[in-house]
C-alpha cells in the first residue's frame, strides 16, 4: 500500500459527447473549467464508452468488467430490471476496504438504485425517482418549497428531446445541487483520510431543462449536424424516430440547449475545483472528468445513444494529477471506462481482489498496454446486438441482425459513408474489413456476451427491423405517494405548458403528444382536450 495516496475526485456528466467540450474539439463551446483541467493536466483524445448507454457503461466503470460479467448489455427498467451481481468487486469497495472514505453524490444509475456498492455515503439523484424519500435531491426540492413538482429533471414524455425551460431556478437545479453537496463534503473532510468522491451530473442528458439565464448562450453559434451519405442501420433508423417531426428550427434549438446544459454543468464543476484550491487539496488529488457515453444530437439524422458512431460512443476524458502528468499534455492512445478501476487501484497501491479477466488497465500505463491498438465496444443482445472495433484509422461494426459497416475515421470522421455499402466493394476495403472482422471476433469471444461468437464465427441471427420508438416515461414517485400527498402535486399538463413557455419552436401536435398522454398517461378525452386548448392559447400546439 502506498504511503502517500492521492485523494480521488471522479466527475461525470451524463450523455456528454466529446466534441461538445472546448478542450476536446468543441471550439465553439464555453467550458472554461474543464478546459482549465486540460491546461493543468491531460486530455485523452481517444476515450470511448465500452457500451454507449447509461446503465451498462456505468457498471463497466464500477466493476471494470463488461456485460459478460455484470449482465447489463442495455438499460433494463421495470419488469426487466436486474441487479449487478453482489460478488463482483467494485472500485469504491476496494478503495473503502483499503482505507479510503468513499462518497457518491448525484446520478449513479446503479441497480439496485440505492445499493451503496462500497460507498460510505450515498446522496442519490436519479432521473426518475421511484420513491421521493429514497432520492436525496427530490427530498431537497421538497424542503426548498418545490415539493409540488412532478418533473424534477425536466418534462419527459412528449417533451423528452424538445426545447424546454427548467421548472426550477438555477440555484436549486440538479447540477447546482451536485456541486453544493460535493463542496459540503470537501469542507468536512479536514484531511482525516484519503477520499474518493464521485460527483455525478445528469446534464446534458435530456430533457434539456435549461435554467434561467443560460438558455440563450449559444443562439446561432452551433455547427449543423452531419448528414449521412449511405443507408443507416436499422437501430439508427429506430433512433431517427425521436426527431422525425423536428423542423430545422427545433433541430438547431436542441443543439443549442444541449450546449447550454454542458456550460451550466461546467460552471458547477468550476465551483468544486475552486473548493479544492481553497482547501489546499489540489496538489494531492487525482481528478478525472469523463462521461458515460455521448449523444447523436441530430448527427446522421439520429438522436440519443446506443449507436457505435463517435457522437454516441466517444467521450471526453480529462485528467489532472499534479506531479504525475505534464500540464497541457495530450495522449492519443485508446482508453475507455474499463480502465478507470485499474487506474484508481494502481494509484492507491491496492490489488484487485479477484481473478476476473479485466479488459482494462491504468490509463497511465502507456507502455506495454494490452493490445490497445484496438478499441472494442458492444451493445445489446439477440438480433439487436452489435459489436465494434476501432483501430488508428478505421472503425468496423458488425450487426448481428443487420450487416456490417466500415468507416475511414481519418478521411470521414463524421462517419457519413459506409465503405461496405454498394454492389462492388474495392479489394483494399475488403482486406481492411477482413482484418478488423477477425480481430473483432477474437474480442467478442473473450469479452462479449457468451454464445455470440464461436469457432465458426459470429452467430447468425434473423434480420432486425426498426421498432416504434419514443419516450413514454412519466414521473413515478407521485404515484407512489400517499393519497393526501398526491393532491399537492402540480397537474402534469400545467408542467408541460410551463416548460415550453418561451420556447416558440415547440409544437405539441407534432410530438406524439396525444398518443403518449392518452395511451401511457391515462388522459381522458376531456383532460386531453383541455391541454390542447390551453396549448393553442399559449401558441405551442
Amino acid at each position: 500500500m502506498k504511503q502517500d495516496r492521492p485523494n480521488i475526485l471522479l466527475i461525470t456528466c451524463d450523455q456528454l459527447r466529446s466534441d461538445f467540450v472546448g478542450c476536446c474539439g468543441g471550439s465553439f463551446m464555453q467550458t472554461p473549467n474543464i478546459d482549465r483541467l486540460a491546461r493543468e493536466g491531460c486530455v485523452f483524445e481517444n476515450a470511448y464508452s465500452p457500451n454507449p448507454v447509461c446503465i451498462p457503461a456505468r457498471h463497466n466503470l464500477l466493476t471494470g468488467l463488461p456485460a459478460r460479467y455484470h449482465g447489463f448489455d442495455d438499460n433494463y427498467f421495470g419488469a426487466s430490471a436486474k441487479a449487478c451481481p453482489y460478488y463482483l468487486p467494485t472500485f469504491p469497495q476496494v478503495l473503502n476496504d483499503g482505507g479510503y472514505e468513499t462518497i457518491a453524490i448525484g446520478k449513479m444509475h446503479f441497480q439496485p438504485e440505492r445499493r451503496a456498492v462500497g460507498f460510505d455515503y450515498f446522496l442519490n439523484m436519479d432521473e426518475l425517482p421511484r420513491i421521493r424519500e429514497e432520492d436525496d435531491y427530490a427530498m431537497y426540492l421538497k424542503e426548498q418549497g418545490y415539493g409540488h413538482l412532478q418533473s424534477v429533471h425536466g418534462v419527459r414524455t412528449c417533451l423528452y428531446m424538445q426545447p424546454q425551460r427548467s421548472l426550477i431556478p438555477p440555484e436549486h437545479h440538479g447540477s447546482a445541487w451536485v456541486a453544493d453537496r460535493s463542496i459540503e463534503y470537501l469542507e468536512s473532510t479536514k484531511g482525516r483520510t484519503p477520499f474518493l468522491l464521485w460527483a455525478g451530473f445528469i446534464h446534458p442528458h435530456p430533457p434539456f431543462d435549461i435554467p434561467e439565464g443560460w438558455q440563450d448562450l449559444y443562439t446561432g453559434k452551433i455547427p449543423a449536424p452531419a448528414e449521412t451519405k449511405t443507408p443507416l442501420s436499422a437501430l439508427a433508423e429506430e433512433n431517427k424516430q425521436l426527431g422525425c417531426a423536428f423542423d430545422d428550427q427545433v433541430k438547431t434549438r436542441i443543439r443549442e440547449l444541449y450546449a447550454s446544459a454542458v456550460s451550466f454543468a461546467d460552471y458547477q464543476i468550476g465551483r468544486i475545483l475552486d473548493t479544492l484550491d481553497r482547501l489546499g487539496l489540489t496538489e494531492n488529488t487525482l481528478v478525472i472528468f469523463t462521461s458515460d457515453h455521448g449523444e447523436m444530437l441530430g448527427d446522421l439524422g439520429t438522436y440519443q445513444k446506443f449507436l457505435p458512431y463517435d457522437a454516441s460512443a466517444k467521450i471526453p476524458m480529462v485528467v489532472r494529477y499534479p506531479g504525475h502528468i505534464k500540464p497541457g499534455e495530450r495522449r492519443s492512445y485508446f482508453v475507455d471506462l474499463n480502465d478507470l478501476l485499474p487506474t484508481f487501484l494502481d494509484e492507491a497501491g491496492l490489488e484487485y481482489p479477484a481473478d476476473y479477466d479485466l479488459p482494462g488497465e491504468s490509463i497511465f500505463a502507456a507502455d506495454g498496454r494490452k493490445n490497445r491498438k484496438y478499441q472494442y465496444m458492444e451493445h445489446q443482445r439477440d438480433n439487436k446486438r452489435w459489436c465494434c472495433l476501432r483501430d488508428e484509422r478505421y472503425k468496423y461494426v458488425y450487426y448481428y441482425g443487420d450487416g456490417e459497416q466500415l468507416f475511414d475515421m481519418k478521411e470521414d470522421p463524421a462517419e457519413t459513408v459506409n465503405l461496405l455499402w454498394g454492389d462492388s466493394v474495392p479489394a483494399d476495403v475488403t482486406a481492411v474489413r477482413d482484418r478488423l472482422k477477425a480481430a473483432l471476433l477474437s474480442y467478442e469471444r473473450r469479452y462479449g456476451l457468451k454464445g455470440y461468437a464461436g469457432p465458426k464465427g459470429f452467430k447468425q441471427m434473423e434480420r432486425y427491423e426498426a421498432q416504434p420508438y419514443y419516450e413514454t416515461n412519466f414521473p413515478i414517485f407521485p404515484s407512489m405517494a400517499l393519497e393526501e400527498e398526491r393532491a399537492g402535486f402540480d397537474d402534469y399538463s400545467d408542467e408541460i405548458l410551463a416548460a415550453v413557455k418561451g420556447e416558440p419552436s415547440v409544437r405539441l401536435s407534432k410530438n406524439h403528444t396525444e398518443e403518449i398522454l392518452r395511451e401511457f398517461g391515462n388522459y381522458s378525452e376531456e383532460k386531453f382536450q383541455e391541454l390542447k386548448e390551453k396549448a393553442k392559447e399559449e401558441g405551442c400546439w
